[in-house]
C-alpha cells in the first residue's frame, strides 16, 4: 500500500532533532532504519504529518565501554550487535537474541534503539534488555534523562519517551561469566515470536545463584518473570529447572490472536523459559 502523505525532515544533530519534534509535538513519528516505522506507513496504521529521519545522525552507533556498563548507541544495527566483540564478550545475550531477529536483510537495516523505542512486546530486544536490567537514555528540551528498562515499556506499542525526546543510548550492565540463552517459538522464520524467552543465569557450586527471565508476547509489554527467577534460586537439576519453570507465566496477561491464545501462550512461556534456562545454566 501507499503511505498517506507527510512532510519530511532530517536534522543533523540530536539538538536539532529534538527542536524539530518539541516544534511538531504528537504529530511526529521518529524514523532511524525503518523497519518498525515503515511497515505501519504502508499499512496505514500511522499518519504523522512529519517523519523525523535520524538515521544518520553522528555519534549515535557503536559500541562502548563506560567501566562495568557497555554504552551501546541507539542507532547501532542488529547485524552491529551480533559481531560487536564488546557486545559478545560483556552481553552474549544480546548478540544471541539480535541474530534471531528477522531476516539478513532487517537485520542489518534494524536499530536497536528503534526497535526499543516501538515498544512492541513481541519484539525480541526488548524482553532482552529487562533480562540485562538495562537502562535507557533520551534527550529532550529539558537535556538528557535515564530511564530503567522496568519503567520504559508503559503499554501496547507505548514507551516512556515524550513526544519531543529521542532515545539516543541504551546502558547495559556487563554480564560476563553468566549464562545466557534466547528462546522463542515463531510461525516462520520472518514473524515476530509468539512468545520469546531471554534467560541469563549465574551458577555457584553446581546451584543456580540467581535467574532473570525476559518474557516477550506474554502481555501488552515486555515482562519478567520474578515468580520463576524466585523459585530457580538454588536450583540444581533438570527436575528443579522444570519445576521453577511452571510458575513462568504467573502475573501474565498474554493475548489472544491469530497465532495463538492465552492458554497456549502461558503454555509455551512455561516450555521456553525450560529450555532457556538449561541450556543457560550447561544443564541442557
Amino acid at each position: 500500500m501507499i503511505p498517506p502523505a507527510f512532510e519530511y525532515a532530517r536534522p543533523g544533530s540530536v539538538e536539532e532533532a529534538v527542536r524539530t519534534l518539541a516544534d511538531a509535538g504528537e504529530e511526529a513519528k521518529v524514523l532511524a532504519g525503518g523497519q518498525s516505522l515503515l511497515p505501519l506507513l504502508r499499512m496505514r496504521l500511522a499518519f504523522p504529518d512529519l517523519v523525523v529521519d535520524v538515521g544518520r545522525l553522528p555519534g549515535l552507533r557503536g559500541v562502548r565501554e563506560d567501566g562495568g556498563t557497555l554504552v551501546v548507541g541507539a542507532l547501532t544495527t542488529h547485524h552491529d550487535l551480533i559481531r560487536d566483540p564488546l557486545v559478545r564478550r560483556h552481553a552474549g545475550l544480546l548478540a544471541a537474541a539480535a541474530a534471531t531477529v528477522a531476516d539478513p536483510a532487517v537485520r542489518h537495516r534494524g536499530t536497536l534503539g528503534g526497535s526499543l523505542a516501538h515498544a512492541d512486546p513481541a519484539g525480541d530486544l526488548s524482553a532482552v534488555l529487562l533480562a540485562l536490567d538495562g537502562d535507557l537514555v533520551a534527550h529532550g528540551p529539558a537535556g538528557r534523562r535515564t530511564i530503567t528498562a522496568r519503567d520504559f515499556f508503559v503499554d501496547y506499542l507505548q514507551s516512556a519517551l515524550a513526544p519531543d525526546e529521542l532515545l539516543t543510548e541504551i546502558r547495559i550492565p556487563k554480564t560476563g561469566g553468566w549464562g545466557f540463552h534466547y528462546e522463542k517459538f515463531q510461525r516462520s522464520a520472518q514473524a515476530w515470536a509468539v512468545v520469546g524467552v531471554a534467560a541469563l543465569v549465574r551458577r555457584t557450586d553446581g546451584h543456580i545463584a540467581e535467574a532473570r527471565i525476559g518474557l516477550s508476547n506474554m502481555g501488552p509489554t515486555p515482562l519478567r518473570a520474578p515468580a520463576a527467577e524466585q523459585a530457580l534460586s538454588g536450583a540444581g537439576d533438570a527436575r528443579a529447572v522444570a519445576r521453577a519453570a511452571e510458575s513462568a507465566a504467573e502475573g501474565t496477561r498474554p493475548t489472544q490472536d491469530l497465532s495463538a491464545s492465552p492458554e497456549y501462550r502461558a503454555h509455551l512461556a512455561r516450555v521456553l523459559t525450560r529450555r532457556a534456562v538449561l541450556t543457560a545454566a550447561g544443564m541442557g
